[in-house]
């Protein structure tokens, strides 16, 4: 069953514009998928994943080119990097929008690639796994999230309304297509064969891994950490390795699609405020995986239970944002003070902030730090608490308790 993705409407566009277009993300989240369906029957389609068409992309690009003429399809284009200078051959011969659709789930290598081969010929998408909305057949109309007032009721009806056993349902099973689309898909089978897949194909390729039991050992501890300020040296001694390869294997997670790094929000006006950034694994279903909870049940009893409702709801916004072809300018508030706000969205000069609560009866004071933003000297606009509430409640004449299944 094909589910159709928000990101279909920018990435067409996008498509008709560039002659190059090339979407990244992690495994298994929908990149093929997405591009198949999208794909008329003139454009070919080739896999890297084959040894042997990997082996001719390898040796004889030239060849590969001839052999698999535009408009083609080639997926996980991170494998062969030798393909890039002579698709940007073809595309200064000929030009034509959308002629080169190209797949990467590894940022790292394909992002430096792309950008010194093709730099001003290549349209750039990142795809996550299924948003809440993709999963209630709303993707096609949704759009990026703001707390504004006039989006509230239409946030909330398209949505529905989810009830707190569903909710770590959805929360500890994740938001992989195979996982979140069958119900009868064997969740732990699956991201056990996902982290060795992972760690076999593409980490060990990256990050020189020597000791699989080390880096397994760091990312539970840094799945332990989601929705945390990132301490480095403190992450480090928990997996029992050096400070520089704790900080490797970070940016290779945050590259690869596997963890989103949000900064501090400051300005110049404010010295005072922490610098570190909060760390969120991009699939829940992942997190509570490699920290070993064995039920939606136990999830939401634990120790782990605020901090990856956060997590989830961070990935919503994100995938709101990132699926409709726009940037994110999310930051966090924390100060001196301890002070600290969740999420500060930052558009047209002014922030929009956000908390997010594990409870069905918020109350004002959750937003209290609200008003310390008043000294960053900038417009703040509408704010919300995002919770467990069953409809918009209005908390104060700018702040609204939001329901999940709103964003």
């Amino acid at each position: 069953m094909y589910i159709t993705r928000t990101i279909e409407n920018y990435f067409t566009k996008a498509a008709s514009q560039f002659p190059v277009m090339l979407v990244t993300g992690a495994r298994q989240v929908g990149k093929t998928t997405l591009l198949r369906h999208l794909s008329d029957e003139k454009r070919l389609y080739v896999t890297l994943d084959d040894p042997l068409i990997l082996r001719l992309a390898k040796e004889d690009p030239s060849l590969f080119v001839q052999r698999f003429p535009a408009p083609v399809l080639i997926d996980e284009i991170q494998y062969a990097p030798e393909l890039l200078p002579y698709i940007k051959m073809e595309v200064d011969q000929d030009g034509k929008p959308g002629m080169f659709w190209l797949t990467g789930s590894q940022q790292f290598h394909v992002m430096k690639n792309v950008s010194e081969s093709l730099a001003g010929r290549v349209g750039i998408v990142q795809l996550l796994g299924l948003s809440r909305q993709e999963c209630v057949h709303q993707g096609q109309k949704s759009t990026p999230f703001l707390p504004v007032p006039e989006e509230f009721d239409k946030r909330a009806l398209s949505g529905g309304y989810i009830s707190l056993k569903e909710l770590y349902r959805i929360i500890w099973r994740g938001s992989f297509p195979v996982i979140a689309l069958a119900e009868d898909t064997d969740r732990d089978l699956f991201y056990s064969s996902y982290v060795q897949t992972y760690l076999q194909r593409d980490i060990r390729d990256l990050a020189r891994v020597g000791d699989e039991v080390s880096f397994i050992r760091f990312l539970r501890a840094a799945a332990a950490r989601t929705g945390q300020l990132l301490n480095m040296a403190e992450l480090a001694r928990d997996a029992d390795i050096a400070p520089n390869t704790a900080k490797n294997w970070i940016s290779i997670l945050q590259t690869s699609g596997i963890i989103y790094l949000l900064p501090p929000f400051h300005t110049n006006i404010t010295k005072r405020l922490v610098k570190s950034p909060k760390l969120y694994f991009l699939d829940t279903g992942m997190c509570a995986y490699l920290t070993e909870w064995s039920s939606p049940e136990t999830l939401e009893a634990g120790a782990m239970s605020g901090a990856i409702l956060e997590t989830w709801i961070v990935s919503e916004i994100l995938k709101s944002w990132w699926h409709n072809g726009r940037s994110t300018p999310f930051y966090y508030y924390r100060d001196k003070d301890q002070k600290e706000i969740d999420l500060l969205i930052v558009q047209d000069g002014t922030i929009y902030p956000l908390e997010f609560k594990k409870t069905a009866s918020p109350d004002k004071s959750i937003a209290r730090h609200f008003q310390t933003l008043e000294k960053l000297r900038m417009p703040v606009g509408a704010g919300a608490v995002i919770c467990l509430v069953s409809q918009p409640i209005p908390l104060t004449a700018t702040i609204t308790a939001l329901p999940v299944g709103a964003i």
